[in-house]
């Protein structure tokens, strides 16, 4: 009896470990990673420490190459959510901005002035508005792992200080391709145009475009300021979390095992991602303001009451945008924020 369970013990064995490996043989050699921006940026950077971390928890079953600045889609960031159901893209770390056309909830997150602070993006991407957010995702067709962090997203020109929605009068604005920025930049006065950030860079550089909107990460990485935007104003009318996904059918096709590996890894991706987008910006860290002030860039710091003027000006986008990302998740939203 002692030999015989001992045989069906080394079965049972050499069946666990060999199961795994065989259907790892059906695995593709490759999987495809977007990010709209380069390891040179937070962002690109959460990709590539996301594929490291992943191929040593498999023990390199799976291998994953980032195509960065939307190569898998033309450039087109809007068009990034459908490619991943689609099966184009087999993962993503992406912007619930880009996103926010084919999944409208998304807009929550663009809501002018919702959130004040960096406590209040945790409160709900932490809190049970994240989770709340996951579930619409996968409902959508995909398999949302963790959150990471573009960061909130501040105001630029070549033209002048901005501190008052008078100062943005006549501007002609880039912003990202979600109908809510049109709207908001509308209702300050400002000439809002949707364009990529690829074609952005040389529209600044020219003086076809007076400013932008972007996390002051992507202000330094990009420097901004060899593009004309001399003037810098501090607002966070919005900001941008990052999700971290994968397509439903690749998901699918891995071990358990190989899931949780995958889910891990992104979580500490992205966890490692949000300190980094936040390094010399929050928390009384203030190094990289001082590293934008360095190159001659006028930082336009708003007061309590000027922060006012420009969140009622933009009361009536909040207000029809919410109807549009549903009540409930708004109110849980601000409920959540408040309570931070």
């Amino acid at each position: 009896m002692t030999r015989m369970f001992r045989f069906a013990a080394a079965l049972l064995a050499t069946f666990i470990a060999v199961v795994p490996l065989a259907l790892a043989q059906n695995y593709k050699s490759e999987y495809k990673l977007s990010t709209v921006l380069p390891t040179s940026y937070p962002w690109g950077k959460a990709g590539e420490r996301w594929a490291e971390l992943v191929k040593e928890k498999t023990q390199g079953r799976i291998n994953i190459k980032m195509y960065p600045g939307m190569s898998l889609v033309g450039g087109d960031q809007t068009k990034e959510f459908s490619a991943i159901r689609q099966g184009i893209i087999d993962l993503a770390i992406g912007s619930t901005i880009n996103w926010s056309p084919q999944v409208r909830q998304l807009n929550l997150f663009s809501l002018p002035f919702l959130m004040p602070d960096y406590k209040a993006i945790d409160a709900l991407t932490r809190g049970e508005v994240g989770r709340q957010v996951f579930q619409i995702l996968d409902k959508a067709g995909v398999v949302p792992l963790a959150w990471g962090e573009n960061g909130f997203r501040q105001l630029s020109n070549s033209k002048g200080a901005i501190a008052t929605p008078a100062d943005m009068k006549g501007k002609k604005f880039r912003v990202v391709g979600s109908p809510i920025f049109i709207d908001t930049f509308t209702a300050l006065g400002a000439n809002p145009t949707q364009m990529s950030f690829a074609d952005a860079q040389p529209a600044l550089s020219t003086g076809a475009v007076d400013g932008q909107e972007n996390p002051l990460s992507v202000f330094t990485a990009a420097k901004m300021w060899t593009l004309n935007q001399k003037f810098l104003t501090l607002w966070g009318y919005t900001a941008d979390p990052l999700i971290f996904v994968v397509n439903r059918e690749v998901w699918e096709s891995w071990t358990p095992a190989d899931r949780e590996a995958v889910r891990q890894a992104a979580v500490q991706a992205g966890a490692e991602n949000v300190v980094a987008a936040r390094k010399g910006i929050a928390g009384g860290d203030n190094e990289v303001l001082k590293q934008i002030e360095a190159q001659g860039v006028t930082v336009t710091h708003l007061t309590p009451e000027q922060s006012k003027a420009f969140q009622a000006a933009a009361k009536p986008v909040y207000d029809k945008w919410a109807e549009q990302v549903g009540r409930d998740l708004v109110k849980a939203a601000e409920a959540s924020i408040a309570k931070r």
